[in-house]
């Protein structure tokens, strides 16, 4: 039995906010305040200064694992995670093999079992991300898929996508969409715009991303299936999710720290560490994301941890692969950006990263009610420091060096200690 005491406890789920104790017994929580019938507890945490709060959730990293695992694996990919709070992620299906067959799924999900973190498993939408030809969403969601996507490769068959989203409304699950359109990019990676015609480089106009948006959000209200919008760049696309929503289509967005802090000024003081799909854009599309966030548009924010080795990254713009690690640092990167800069209080920057994608994918966390999983963070929100290493298998991210506030303190996942610093 664990007792967390003095602690501020913040539960987006059912609004508590309050400075008490918790106690943690046979991985669940057990309740508040003082209990005098629980007996001595076999381990005290002081989180005096802390809050206390649901283990995060993220719906987009990638672990690399299987068949990249120099980049990350299992093991290190949820090391990071918990460093960072997190207790429950979902992996993408661009591995080698990709997530397509029960077989590769079936592996991923059984040597999870070990790990001392929640990790969940997508399937892909198309066999081998071509596009053409649907996984069978039936038998994937039976050996526990928990959702569909072709993530790192858009789909742009909109007959396709409207037969995808039919299969993931008959079996309940989210399908999620990495949209922009290859036909109008140039180069990706990097926003169409100033910076880039100063590179000569060309670049991904937000246009590539607004009307994959447009088709997709449109195709959700037809087929009623529950579609997430990932890691969404810009600001017009915000507005076409939120007219979507107006109009009762279950669209969901993820956005991601880096493009909610950076902008594409900030490509030439970080470059390649600056380089990812889609791209941070302009500081009038941050803001927009900033917006959407506010006032819930916008539902989650994910990280799209994508680990790169060194010498990957270290190589010339155009050779150099997209993404950024982003698990260690999304907390602090909320509360510095979006708590500190007076956009989102706490409890509604935790909701983004607990609660709300839990409910997306119908997981049984994001939610510290007496009764629910022990899958609990706690976070020192004035802390600050500087950013001088990752438990990430890779180092790619600008943020290295960065000075953020709120540091992890603690990660416990069913009850059992998971990080401790």
């Amino acid at each position: 039995m664990i007792l967390i005491k003095n602690g501020r406890v913040m539960n987006p789920a059912d609004g508590m906010d309050a400075v008490t104790d918790v106690w943690i017994r046979d991985g669940r929580i057990a309740g508040f305040g003082e209990q005098k019938g629980f007996g001595e507890p076999d381990q005290i945490l002081d989180a005096a200064g802390c809050v206390v709060a649901p283990g995060l959730v993220d719906v987009h990293v990638h672990f690399r694992d299987p068949g990249l695992t120099y980049k990350e694996d299992l093991v290190t990919g949820s090391a990071a995670a918990a460093a960072g709070g997190y207790t429950t992620v979902v992996c993408m299906a661009n591995t080698s093999p990709i997530v397509d067959s029960v077989e590769v799924l079936d592996d991923i999900l059984e040597r999870a079992r070990e790990l001392p973190i929640h990790v969940r498993q997508v399937s892909a939408v198309s066999v081998g991300f071509r596009g053409k030809e649907l996984v069978d969403f039936e038998e994937m969601a039976r050996h526990g898929a928990c959702g569909f996507t072709d993530d790192g490769l858009p789909l742009t068959d909109a007959g396709f996508i409207k037969k995808a989203m039919e299969m993931a409304a008959k079996v309940d699950l989210p399908i999620s969409f990495h949209e922009e359109d290859p036909s109008l990019n140039q180069v990706n990676g990097i926003n169409e715009g100033a910076i880039s015609k100063e590179m000569g480089i060309g670049g991904a106009p937000a246009i590539s991303e607004d009307v994959m948006v447009a088709r997709d959000v449109m195709l959700a209200l037809e087929t009623g299936a529950k579609v997430d919008i990932q890691h969404i760049s810009s600001g017009r696309s915000v507005d076409l999710v939120r007219y979507a929503k107006s109009l009762g289509a279950k669209v969901y967005a993820e956005a991601t720290p880096h493009h909610f802090t950076l902008t594409e000024e900030n490509v030439p003081e970080f470059g390649t560490m600056c380089k990812m799909n889609p791209p941070v854009r302009t500081e009038w599309d941050r803001k927009k994301i900033i917006e959407g966030l506010a006032d819930g548009t916008i539902d989650m924010i994910a990280t799209d941890h994508a680990p790169h080795a060194m010498k990957e990254k270290e190589q010339e713009f155009l050779k150099a692969p997209s993404g950024i690690i982003g698990l260690e640092t999304a907390l602090s990167l909320g509360i510095t950006t979006l708590v500190k800069g007076g956009h989102l209080s706490l409890m509604k920057l935790l909701e983004k990263m607990t609660v709300n994608p839990a409910n997306l994918y119908g997981f049984d966390c994001g939610d510290i009610s007496v009764g629910k999983p022990a899958d609990v963070v706690i976070f020192h929100p004035d802390e600050a420091y500087t950013v001088e290493g990752f438990a990430s298998k890779s180092w790619n991210s600008p943020f290295l060096g960065a000075q953020l506030c709120g540091r992890v303190r603690c990660t416990i996942c069913n009850g059992k200690i998971a990080y401790q610093r």
